[in-house]
Formats: C-alpha cells, structure tokens, sequence
C-alpha cells in the first residue's frame, strides 16, 4: 500500500516535471530529474519498529563483564603474562566473542584510562573559585581520590605507563586521556582570581600537571601504611607553592618557566598542546 502511493505521488511529480521541461525546452534535465525521482520513490524502504541499532543493555553487561576480568587478571598476573585468551577462558567465552568487544590488550587499556579520566575529569568540574594554588592542591587530591580504589591494576600497569610507546601517559593513542586531565590542571590557573598573563598562565598549568604525575607515581610506589608517605607530600607541596607562587613575580622565574615549557611540550607532548 505504501508503495503504491509512493508510485502514484512519483507519477504526479513526473508528469509536472516533463510538462515544465517541455515547456522551456529541456529535454536533458527530464531525463536527471525523473532519474532522481524514482530514487526517492521506488527505493524508499518503510522503517523497521524495535531497538535503533547499537549496543544492547545484553551485550553493554557483556562488555563490563569481560572489561572487569581483564583487569582483574591484568592487576594480579601483570599487563605482559595476561593474555586475551585467558581473559576469555576466565570469563567463559569464546576468544572470537572477546575480540567483538577488545580486539586486543590496548583496547583494554585505552578503555581503563578513558574510564578513569572521564571520572577524574567530573568529579574535577566541583573545583571553587579561588586562588591557583587551592585550586592545584583540589586537583592534584581529587586525582588521589579517584585512582584509589584502582591502586592494585595501576601497580601493575607502572611499566606501560611510565615506559611504554603506544600505551603510556605521553602515547599518542592515550593523549585524549592526558589532555583530559592536562586541561583540568590548565583551567585551574587560568580560571583562578590571581591567575599569571598568558602564556604564563597555560605554562604553570602544564607545570602543575607534571607535578601531579610526580606525586601520583610517589603514591603508586609508596609502601607506607595506608600511603601515610604520600598525605605527607601532599601536605609539604600545599605548603610550598605559595612562595613559589610568590617567586612567579621575578622576570628570571617566568623566563624559566616559560622555556621549561617549551622543552616540555617538544619532549613529552609532542609539540603544542591541543586547544
């Protein structure tokens, strides 16, 4: 029925298009007009009823499933002796199914680290006006927060974060992660009420981050009890960058941080940060 009054309504358009082109006397667009017509008539389909296609809630609980053993495994056998066939055998499927969800360890990875920075990078979004330096210090504890209950699988992970080429921190596969993060620590000088001129401003941020990273790989290596070691860091850095920040007014200091971040983007980065 449909397609019946698709034809119909396709014939009315035909026989109006070839009256106006005879008319006018073009008798080389009837042919292309009627070419598209027919197009959107006779090949037009109706729209199936159901779920859009996309992941289903079935295979969403499937891939956290696999995503959860493969971590687990990952944090207590190591990121190079875990396999993707023994993450299969654990989680009772078969190699092929694992492949539709991770094709490989990266995958996994890449999935852990967009987890991580997407929740970091929320919870981040709670930072209060203020002065740089206490907005730092929320950053840099917020990150502490957030990777604790992850401490175990980024144990495990040191190596390929700190050494890796392709999953590191400073991959380029991962910077979608990094400069989730990297921004947050950026926005927490620039937005602050005593925020430096730019491109001072960017550079302290990009500065901050690095620290973070320092305090976070201190806190993965800390075997205190309860990383007591690290609370203590923490409590000496707040300490500390107010009379850094105070240094900030010398032209010698600025000049070196600025050319810190020059060598610290070409080495670590990359090149510029992306906007």
């Amino acid at each position: 029925m449909k397609k019946a009054a698709a034809q119909a309504a396709g014939a009315v358009v035909q026989n109006k298009m070839s009256a106006f082109c005879v008319r006018w006397g073009l008798p080389f667009v009837i042919g292309h007009a009627l070419i598209i017509v027919n197009m959107f008539t006779e090949n037009v389909k109706p729209r199936g009823r159901g779920r859009p296609r996309g992941q289903t809630a079935q295979g969403g609980a499937t891939r956290a499933r696999l995503y959860a053993t493969s971590m687990r495994l990952i944090a207590q056998r190591g990121y190079e002796a875990t396999t993707l066939r023994e993450i299969a055998k654990e989680s009772r499927v078969s190699v092929g199914l694992l492949y539709r969800y991770f094709p490989s360890k990266q995958a996994v990875i890449l999935a852990f680290y967009d987890e991580l920075s997407a929740d970091y990078a929320r919870q981040a979004a709670r930072m209060q006006p203020g002065r740089w330096r206490d907005r730092f210090i929320f950053a840099l504890e917020t990150s502490l927060r957030v990777l604790e209950p992850h401490r175990v699988p980024l144990c495990a992970l040191i190596p390929v974060l700190v050494g890796d080429a392709d999953e590191g921190v400073f991959a380029d596969r991962t910077a979608f992660s990094r400069q989730r993060v990297q921004r947050v620590f950026e926005e927490a000088v620039t937005g602050s009420s005593d925020a430096p001129k730019t491109p001072l401003a960017e550079a302290l941020g990009r500065l901050l981050y690095l620290v973070h990273l320092a305090v976070l790989l201190w806190w993965l290596l800390d075997r205190s009890s309860k990383q007591r070691a690290t609370a203590a860091l923490v409590a000496l850095t707040a300490q500390l960058v107010p009379s850094a920040a105070l240094t900030l007014r010398l032209p010698p200091i600025r000049r070196f941080l600025l050319a810190m971040d020059e060598l610290i983007r070409d080495g670590l980065f990359g090149g510029p940060v992306a906007a």
